[in-house]
């Protein structure tokens, strides 16, 4: 009977998308934060560049600058990725454009110049990464103006279900999707949380992480119309598992090993 209500609960609060919006997102191999390796930093144009040459959909992560604008880079740091220190959020656009990457000549990337360098030839996901304690309205509004006139295959995507709300209140055309893991919540309120974050994000697709697959609860969102990619697909064991219980890979190293 709980699942039955459940069921229900999901059609009304979070519909599933007309399948021609979400089609393309099964016909890939996303290349998480690029095709990075020696010399081709994660969230680069050069790991993008290269993920492009070998036909992989792309996925990058998106945070804004402290001036307004959407910047590729995955860490709120500078630390780990580079050889400043701070966070990302305290300087502009044009100061973070001058940041090299670690191992590279790289420099980090506005998601402007990562459209361009794409256009379209692949499709790209785009994680826009949130923090609770911060509103979400300017971030997604950067990312927003960034995709006007876009043409290529894109999606946005987060952790938070504020994000894939906001879009589908300000721009219900673009793809959506709610980035989600079980991970030290697999009790009976995790499971409750997961729901509520499904209701209120009215995701076009979810992004579920491979280790908790397989799982009842992407199973259910997909037999009902909402595609479900997952990550972060590492190895020839995980691809397995994600092709048996998923739409697409997004994977890294030896899990891209055989697929494009």
């Amino acid at each position: 009977m709980r699942s039955l209500l459940f069921a229900a609960i999901d059609h009304w609060r979070a519909p599933a998308p007309p399948p021609a919006k979400v089609a393309w997102l099964a016909r890939h191999t996303y290349a998480h934060r690029g095709l990075h390796g020696a010399g081709l930093p994660e969230n680069s144009r050069g790991a993008f560049a290269a993920a492009v040459a070998k036909g992989f959909g792309i996925e990058c992560d998106v945070q804004r600058s402290g001036d307004g604008h959407a910047m590729v880079f995955h860490d709120w740091e500078l630390e780990r990725l580079t050889g400043a220190s701070g966070p990302v959020g305290d300087l502009s656009a044009a100061e973070l454009g001058k940041i090299v990457l670690s191992g590279s000549e790289e420099t980090i990337p506005t998601l402007s110049q990562t459209l361009a360098l794409v256009r379209g030839k692949v499709p790209i996901l785009i994680e826009v990464k949130s923090r609770g304690d911060r509103h979400v309205n300017a971030l997604c509004l950067a990312v927003r103006r960034v995709l006007e006139g876009y043409r290529g295959p894109h999606a946005v995507m987060s952790f938070d279900p504020r994000v894939s709300r906001w879009f589908a209140i300000h721009s219900p055309h673009t793809v959506r999707g709610l980035v989600m893991t079980e991970e030290n919540a697999r009790t009976v309120g995790g499971r409750l949380r997961r729901r509520l974050a499904l209701w209120h994000a009215q995701p076009d697709f979810l992004a579920y992480d491979v280790r908790d697959l397989p799982s009842a609860f992407p199973e259910a969102q997909r037999k009902r119309g909402l595609p479900v990619l997952t990550w972060t697909v590492r190895n020839a064991e995980l691809a397995g598992r994600a092709g048996d219980y998923a739409d697409a890979p997004i994977a890294e190293g030896a899990g891209l090993e055989g697929a494009a």
